[in-house]
């Protein structure tokens, strides 16, 4: 069950990457700090922000963005100026790429086996929530 994350929480995060995070996708995650979305063609598991106002949130949030985007980096092919905000269970990721200091908002399928990417949306408010 995915808990709020506050602004302060989420402002450390946007620091320790460098950059901001696209406003749709922060207030989504202020609200509902990982879960489900689902695409066309697959349904998503959030990766949530980082949480560490709490022990319980800690637990909660180790699997964070920061770190699956880590974790994606051992495929090789994983472009270097991208976050990974969701995985699909078979290897593909929901990715942000960074251009000019800030994540924008166009949501791409990141392909595990070829590094291709694919867009998945405009922004995340056209990716719908479970």
């Amino acid at each position: 069950m995915p808990f709020s994350l506050s602004e302060e929480q989420l402002v450390l995060t946007e620091n320790e990457l460098g950059c901001t995070l696209p406003n749709e996708y922060r207030e989504a995650m202020k609200l509902d700090n990982g879960g489900e979305v689902q695409t066309e063609e697959h349904d998503w598991e959030l990766y949530p922000i980082k949480d560490t106002s709490d022990r319980k949130r800690i637990s909660r949030t180790c699997n964070h963005i920061i770190k699956e985007t880590e974790s994606c980096k051992g495929f090789g092919n994983f472009l270097e100026n991208a976050l990974s905000i969701a995985g699909n269970g078979l290897g593909d990721q929901m990715v942000f790429i960074k251009e000019s200091g800030e994540y924008q908002s166009t949501l791409y399928l990141w392909l595990h086996e070829t590094g291709e990417l694919q867009v998945l949306a405009a922004s995340f408010s056209e990716i719908a929530k479970l």
